[in-house]
């Protein structure tokens, strides 16, 4: 017999679930929410990255909800990296997060994440993402797969992960010495990533590239 659309399966165990964000109360209210779906379990939670990391190992959750931004230690990004790079059987990683830049998309979907949603989904909609994330299927948020798809067709300046940095650092305002010394490298070298910056962004000073980059939403 076929389940009816919409209906758990039962002939299919629930999707093991960990999650991972750094704020208690944003766990608790999700570990509310899946609670209420018959075919999802939450087998475990995490508060930063290392812990993620660990709990995955002792617990081989289906998927892993992951927000980007975990304060101390790694963040989702570099945790959502070492999942699946891991040996043998790895979680789905399903990015839950509030931000949306094309940075954040890119490098998340480098990363490995099966799926980008957005904390503003509806119930339905997480429900729906973290059963096709369990099933290794694509699942995005509708302004995330609209952004996709636009870069897809006008496809912006891919830079490196140390690009970013330095490219973040210029939007803070930072001098060439001040970005040298926050990121542990010589001015020679910041001088030399500039001019790759400038080269890509089509700029040829740094307004110029903080202001291209603030409209392609390159900024994490």
């Amino acid at each position: 017999m076929t389940a009816a659309p919409g209906a758990p399966d039962a002939s299919r165990p629930p999707v093991r679930i960990l999650l991972c964000d750094d704020h208690a109360v944003v766990r608790a209210g999700l570990l509310a929410l899946l609670d209420s779906a018959p075919d999802i379990e939450v087998v475990g939670e995490a508060g930063t990255g290392e812990e993620a990391l660990a709990l995955s190992a002792k617990l081989a959750p289906d998927v892993i909800l992951m927000d980007l931004q975990l304060g101390d230690g790694i963040d989702g990004v570099e945790t959502t990296r070492r999942l699946t790079a891991a040996r043998g059987a790895t979680p789905h990683v399903l990015v839950l997060t509030t931000y949306d830049t094309d940075a954040d998309i890119t490098r998340a979907i480098e990363a490995g994440a099966t799926g980008y949603l957005l904390k503003a989904e509806r119930p339905e909609e997480l429900f729906a993402a973290i059963q096709a994330a369990a099933q290794g299927r694509t699942a995005l948020s509708v302004p995330v797969a609209s952004r996709v798809m636009a870069n897809l067709r006008s496809p912006r300046p891919t830079l490196t992960d140390r690009e970013r940095d330095i490219l973040t650092q210029l939007a803070q305002g930072l001098g060439n010495r001040e970005i040298a010394k926050a990121l542990f490298i010589s001015e020679a070298t910041v001088k030399t990533h500039l001019g790759r910056i400038y080269d890509k962004l089509g700029v040829d000073t740094r307004a110029g590239a903080v202001a291209v980059a603030k409209e392609q939403r390159l900024l994490p």
